[in-house]
């Protein structure tokens, strides 16, 4: 066993608990006298009542108890005490080798317990595997995959039926009267009139190389290009390029400039080359891969992806199967911990800054693994990269991170918390205790401290 490190406070302390338990120890026991006095007692009694006086045992009054009284010592003298017959002392040292192990059992069992409140069971697994399947069926049979056909971009029934909402919302006439009310500096299709080159930027690409156009990104290098009359872009070699397109708008405030990044993406996501998937104008600074025969690198691809019709509208279909798994997985939980007897408050199914529900938060993360996994052997089959489910794996990533998180930082550090938390109990516990025995001990002796 490891030798333990003590502060100067706790081998004080030490010394103390040490001494005077080697006093107790050396008090010899009195339990033979206890027995002898019992017996003589016994004998005397018998004795008054074949004497006929046994009505006057235990009624004496003549008798009082007088108080003895008592010198508490100083903790400088106690401490002295120990110091002068005590090294340092581990304090392990105060315990038998059987009362350890028992401790150790004890400390075990407390861990455990705080396991088995997070610990899944059967039908937590059962919902995990339930949601997990159906979101991967989902997206194999209703999201399908984006191909080009003669009457425009065809997926899956679901994806359709996404974009034929995305048709009825903005139609044709709809889109050029956004396209007046809200243009924006970063809205160059070719380098005719632009000072750098821009590699790649073309009619179809010019959006998925815009910064301004990512739906994510656009609200930062959007607004930061509308009030700077800037255009920035990264092209299809990696390059982040920012460059003076025209004068700044004077007067406008940060809002009014993202209200208009808001109404020139609403012009451009029912477009024919519509906006891209939220973060995917990153992928062009991933110049690096060997994918398929033609050995394209990362960048190469998902930007043939979005010329496929890898867009914003097939990104929105492809969240459903990924809220599924959060509608299922979340109501499910709620409604089992209701049953279970836990108030409502405790069965939100959302975790909150200080109340964490790791449950829940496992529970989501073998759902998502269990989709993205489906996912990657649809990718697999198909050798099809617009098979991919983009938000799936996002929110898989999410999860993962979260768990690692949990089980390597947040875990330890919560079970630590609650077995200094039972033991702190049983310390109280144990003081309540001791004081009774103290106030007890005050009403028959005078206590001089």
């Amino acid at each position: 066993m490891g030798k333990f490190k003590y502060s100067e406070p706790e081998k004080e302390i030490n010394k103390v608990l040490k001494h005077h338990d080697d006093l107790l120890k050396s008090i010899p026991s009195l339990d033979a006298d206890h027995t002898t006095m019992n017996e003589s007692i016994a004998s005397s009694e018998a004795l008054l009542k074949g004497l006929g006086l046994g009505h006057k045992i235990g009624h004496d009054k003549s008798i009082q108890k007088q108080k003895k009284t008592i010198q508490i010592p100083s903790w400088e003298d106690v401490r002295k005490d120990a110091s002068i017959s005590q090294e340092d002392v581990d304090l392990r040292s105060l315990f038998t080798e059987e009362e350890l192990v028992s401790n150790e059992r004890y400390l075990k069992h407390l861990r455990d317990d705080f396991n088995h409140i997070h610990r899944l069971d059967a039908v937590d697994y059962s919902i995990c595997v339930a949601a997990g399947i159906l979101a991967a069926a989902v997206d194999i049979f209703l999201v399908g995959f984006p191909e080009k056909t003669k009457n425009g971009i065809s997926a899956g029934p679901l994806s359709n039926y996404m974009r034929e909402k995305f048709d009825e919302a903005i139609p044709a006439d709809k889109i050029k009267q956004l396209e007046r009310q809200f243009k924006v500096p970063y809205d160059a299709s070719t380098n005719y009139h632009l000072n750098e080159y821009v590699d790649g930027l073309s009619s179809w690409f010019h959006r998925y190389h815009s910064l301004g156009h990512d739906p994510i990104l656009g609200f930062i290098f959007g607004v930061f290009d509308i009030l700077n009359g800037r255009f920035t872009a990264i092209d299809k070699n990696g390059k982040i390029i920012s460059q003076l397109v025209g004068d700044a708008p004077e007067g406008m405030t940060i809002f009014q400039a993202i209200g208009q990044v808001f109404g020139h993406m609403k012009s451009d996501v029912n477009t024919s080359m519509g906006l891209p998937a939220p973060m995917m104008t990153l992928f062009n600074m991933l110049q690096f891969g060997s994918i398929g025969e033609e050995k394209l690198s990362i960048a190469e691809v998902a930007r043939g992806m979005y010329a496929e019709g890898y867009d914003f509208k097939h990104f929105c279909s492809m969240s459903i199967p990924t809220m599924l798994i959060e509608v299922i997985v979340r109501v499910s939980y709620c409604i089992k911990r209701l049953k279970e007897g836990h108030r409502l408050k405790e069965s939100i199914p959302i975790n909150g800054i200080r109340r964490k529900k790791p449950k829940l938060q496992t529970m989501l993360f073998i759902s998502h693994t269990i989709s993205s996994a489906v996912n990657g052997g649809k990718v697999y089959f198909t050798q099809n990269p617009l098979a991919i489910n983009y938000k799936e794996w996002l929110a898989f990533a999410k999860y993962s991170i979260s768990q690692m998180k949990w089980s390597l930082y947040e875990k330890p550090n919560l079970r630590n918390a609650y077995v200094d938390g039972k033991l702190k109990e049983e310390w109280e516990s144990l003081h309540l205790m001791i004081n009774d025995t103290w106030a007890s001990m005050e009403r028959d002796y005078i206590v001089i401290k």
